[in-house]
């Protein structure tokens, strides 16, 4: 046991984990969740970890990385996952739960660890004290907290976006359709990938994507868009040249398979450094899943696109981790605050927890005097937080899901085809977890203290 408390802002998914964690390894900890007495415009119960999008921890297998995620959490004990498993509702090869029982059953957990105190209340200061705090205001944070960050990162780290364009995986492309090049660069060659449209292809396209389902704004998201930022299929509602005159313009480019200028033109921007995930460059959108599923794989070379992140409209609020984060996740001016959670760069209710669960672990190491951790870079929690530091950077910083894309590349590239898609990540499975294995984050030492 130890006099030093550890202070968790936040009672979301990855503030509850925090402070689980850090409970777990003998430290104590005050949670601040300041429901009910006040809440943010997507919040309505007073319960801690609610789940306000949705009621989905997507995929289940270990075949896909945030299934492989959650298999990391609960080897490292996490309560989200405990929870998650004991609230579970039918939803086939994915995680879905009974959303306000989950949240209760966390809840209970929490409040019932003896070295955990909840304390109902906004903080609108940082806490006067020396001892290791973790941020987690969530993607929807407080005005207070929002400033407090701003002020502490400078203004241009804090970022609010509203619009993010869909990330695919570059081994679920079909090279033989698209191609690379820059604009008025020579053929053959460029930064950019190419996916061309001939006019019927085009008009096909445009038909499907106004007719297309939209997810609804929720009550406390203006649809007010930026003229610079619209959502394709608003652009396409305005007439049928529109997108041919902007992100889907073809000027400046030639398809060698006809030696002439296509109809119109998707680009795809190369995501991270090592290429393996690309952005689809002007397709920020409010289009279901499902319907991004079935309208962009009306592209040519994207027919079997894999999605490493859908696009999207819809607030956050984020700081730029590379600019200034360490690699612990300690704000930069002030070293005794870990940020955890989507606030921290990451998105998903997955991911959110299990890097508030690291930022916990690492607030008790700090307290205990012992070395900080740093996950295996080839396991799915330590690819995750990869994507928070510099190295590897491709570009302006977004949050992302956790995805193989993210993970570092096999050494071996497998044929094009269904079935070596599946080996690709089958194998990055079984080297997360030798990784994973290695690292044996469930052992005890002689002082009774878990290493990692």
């Amino acid at each position: 046991m130890t006099g030093t408390v550890i202070n968790v802002v936040g009672g979301g998914l990855a503030g509850c984990e925090a402070a689980w964690r850090a409970a777990s390894r003998g430290v104590r900890c005050v949670l601040w969740e300041m429901k009910p007495v006040k809440f943010s415009p997507a919040h309505r119960s007073p319960d801690l970890a609610e789940l306000v999008c949705s009621n989905s921890f997507r995929a289940s297998s270990t075949d896909n990385a945030v299934g492989l995620l959650k298999e990391e959490m609960r080897r490292l004990g996490s309560v989200v996952m405990d929870a998650a498993a004991r609230t579970a509702v039918p939803a086939g090869k994915a995680l879905a739960v009974d959303r306000e029982r989950f949240s209760r059953l966390v809840t209970e957990t929490v409040e019932a660890h003896p070295l955990i105190e909840v304390r109902r209340e906004e903080l609108t200061g940082w806490p006067e004290t020396p001892d290791p705090v973790v941020m987690s205001p969530g993607p929807l944070a407080s005005e207070p907290a929002t400033e407090l960050l701003g002020a502490a990162t400078g203004k241009d780290s804090l970022s609010f976006y509203d619009a993010l364009a869909p990330i695919v995986t570059s081994e679920s492309l079909d090279m033989t359709k698209v191609f690379s090049q820059d604009r008025y660069g020579p053929e053959g060659g460029g930064d950019y990938l190419n996916a061309p449209l001939e006019k019927a292809e085009f008009l096909a396209f445009l038909d499907a994507l106004v007719e297309a389902d939209r997810t609804a704004a929720r009550s406390f998201e203006d649809e007010k868009y930026f003229e610079g930022c619209l959502p394709i299929e608003v652009m396409a509602t305005r007439g049928p040249r529109t997108l041919t005159f902007g992100p889907m313009k073809p000027v400046g480019l030639t398809d060698p398979r006809t030696g002439r200028r296509p109809y119109a033109a998707v680009q795809l921007r190369r995501e991270n450094l090592e290429g393996t995930l690309w952005n689809i460059v002007g397709f920020q959108t409010r289009l279901t899943r499902p319907a991004q599923d079935k309208v962009f794989r009306m592209i040519p070379g994207l027919e079997r696109c894999e999605f490493a992140r859908y696009g999207a409209i819809h607030r956050n609020t984020f700081l730029s981790a590379p600019d200034v984060l360490d690699p612990w996740q300690r704000l930069l001016p002030r070293p005794s605050v870990f940020m955890a959670g989507q606030i921290s760069g990451v998105e998903g209710y997955v991911e959110s927890a299990a890097q508030g669960l690291w930022a916990g672990e690492n607030a008790a190491r700090t307290v205990l005097g012992i070395p900080l951790s740093m996950p295996p870079r080839a396991s799915a929690l330590g690819s995750l937080v990869s994507h928070l530091r510099p190295e590897g950077r491709g570009g302006p910083f977004a949050p992302s899901n956790v995805n193989f894309g993210l993970f570092p590349a096999l050494p071996k590239r497998l044929p094009r085809s269904e079935s070596a898609a599946n080996r690709r990540r089958e194998s990055a499975s079984l080297r997360a977890e030798a990784a994973l294995a290695s690292w044996t984050p469930l052992k005890e030492d002689a002082n009774h203290v878990f290493t990692w």
